[in-house]
């Protein structure tokens, strides 16, 4: 099975069912299927191949729903990244993926201007919208819609559209279904390779442990860059349910009417959105009679917000979970376990093994920490263009031909089995659902006029599971403030990366190797 196979099954077995709402968009399983299949016959005749990387640089729209299942309907791989992303990390991503093809919005225009300067494998642009003019008199290969009604390009006339829906994906199950790019600890951004039969495995798993079912309408307001938020899209279409989806959280109010208007029974979130939701006044006159589950991952829920949620939504599930962008999703704590172990993050997941292993690779006892291990058909492949990283993190098992992945979390068991999180080997803040290399703010900051040297680290906080701190010394006579550090981060770096403290400090304590002993910043 392929994971364009998820809309295609449900497109012939319920056709006409709403599969998609966004905005004021009612899209159904027909309708997505047939717009998907222009956009792959598209793709195929601008020479898109077997395995060519499509990246999908697009706000949460019907859009990038299309998108991504036209480009697996044309056998290639597509990379969704953040609506937020700057041009300086996309031109990384544009080159180290080698794409050949980029979906956007005309509205990002300016950032894909800077961004493609030496991206010399990227043929194709397709853009969604009017062109703004400003950017009329640039020169792409070339630039079409095929995935909206309103068709603009930049120069050039546009062929007629008329493709008939035809099977076009030559794939098969163990080829590449998409790249996943994550901070990684060098400073550049890791490509986590996804392979079809990883994400059939996963999606089957989570929607049998929630019980997914054809009338579950599911609230998204994650970005689909991230895994989880691109995980309700493609798990909804498996089941045959719906998907209400919306750009983001940033109007809670908005989003509960919607919850209620369209009957919504699963609503995914992250502690920051558990926080918001916990401090909204009135809940009560919301009628959420329909919501049958919530969900948590990313930082782990306080125990103080899952309590509250209970006594807010005494009728509803409340599932706590675990994973990493490696194998996607690794437990989930049964929502009838939340009483008796709301710290825990749970167990394994269907179809999956963990293990809590000591530096020798031995499997430690109950109470006592170790590194989590994890088995299954979910441990993706590996990262794209790093053998040594992939190493690192996915080795070999004692079965042929099996790899386990080393999660790099440190974590305990008790004597039923149930795993709590205990700290990350490394530094890698994790904040408001993303993994962030503080190495990647350093480079920034050390761009910053006035900054002679810099150190990241993140501090625990109970809503975001870390927040950012910078540590920054001046260089001599420069009086640069906290102001300046963050607007400069605000302008050059995505939203969740920007420090939310910022300390000026005289000098770093330093190793002997010279290296700055972060273990001493607080």
């Amino acid at each position: 099975m392929l994971v364009n196979h998820f809309l295609e099954n449900s497109a012939a077995r319920l056709p006409d069912k709403v599969a998609l709402i966004c905005g004021d968009e009612r899209l159904t399983y027909r309708g997505i299927n047939q717009r998907a299949d222009q956009l792959a016959a598209a793709l195929i005749d601008m020479g898109v191949k077997r395995q060519d990387r499509v990246i999908i640089f697009m706000d949460n729209s019907a859009e990038s729903v299309i998108s991504l299942f036209g480009i697996l309907k044309a056998g290639a791989i597509f990379i969704m990244v953040s609506a937020t992303m700057k041009a300086k990390k996309l031109n990384y991503i544009l080159k180290d993926s080698g794409a050949k093809a980029l979906i956007t919005h005309s509205n990002k225009m300016r950032i894909i201007h800077e961004a493609i300067a030496d991206a010399r494998e990227l043929q194709h642009i397709i853009c969604v919208g009017d062109i703004p003019s400003s950017v009329s008199m640039l020169l792409w290969d070339d630039l079409l819609s095929a995935i909206s009604d309103q068709r603009s390009a930049v120069s050039g006339q546009l062929p007629a559209m008329s493709y008939e829906p035809r099977a076009m994906s030559c794939a098969i199950d163990i080829d590449l279904a998409t790249i996943i790019y994550t901070s990684g600890s060098t400073g550049e951004p890791k490509g986590v390779m996804s392979a079809h039969c990883n994400m059939v495995a996963v999606a089957r798993s989570i929607t049998q442990y929630i019980g997914n079912v054809e009338d579950d309408i599911i609230m998204d307001v994650l970005p689909l860059s991230f895994d989880y938020g691109l995980y309700q899209v493609l798990m909804a279409f498996l089941f045959g349910g719906t998907v209400v989806l919306e750009k983001s959280f940033l109007y809670p109010y908005k989003i509960l009417e919607k919850v209620v208007e369209e009957k919504v029974t699963g609503f995914p979130l992250v502690p920051t959105m558990a926080a918001l939701l916990l401090q909204m006044e009135d809940l009560s006159k919301f009628d959420f009679s329909s919501l049958r589950y919530m969900s948590n991952t990313a930082a782990a829920l306080p125990v103080a917000y899952i309590r509250k949620l209970q006594s807010l939504f005494p009728h509803v599930k409340i599932f706590s979970m675990y994973g990493l962008t490696e194998c996607k999703r690794v437990s989930y704590l049964p929502p009838e376990q939340l009483d008796k172990r709301p710290e825990s993050v749970g167990i394994a997941i269907p179809n999956e093994e963990v293990f809590v292993l000591d530096e020798n690779g031995n499997e430690v006892p109950p109470g006592q920490v170790g590194e989590l291990v994890i088995r299954g058909s979910n441990v993706m492949q590996g990262y794209w263009n790093s053998p040594e990283e992939t190493a690192k993190r996915y080795r070999p098992g004692r079965y042929l031909g099996e790899r386990l992945l080393y999660s790099g979390d440190l974590f305990r068991r008790d004597e039923e089995g149930y795993l709590y999180f205990v700290a990350r080997k490394d530094d890698m803040i994790k904040t408001k659902g993303e993994r962030v290399s503080p190495k990647e703010i350093e480079n920034a900051l050390c761009e910053l006029e006035g900054v002679a040297e810099c150190a990241v680290i993140g501090v625990p906080d109970d809503i975001s599971g870390q927040l950012i701190k910078a540590f920054v010394v001046r260089e001599k006579g420069n009086t640069i403030k906290e102001q300046d550090v963050i607007k400069y981060c605000s302008k050059n770096l995505e939203p969740f990366m920007v420090p939310k403290y910022v300390e000026f400090i005289e000098s770093f304590p330093k190793s002997p190797s010279g290296k700055i002993d972060k273990k001493h910043l607080k």
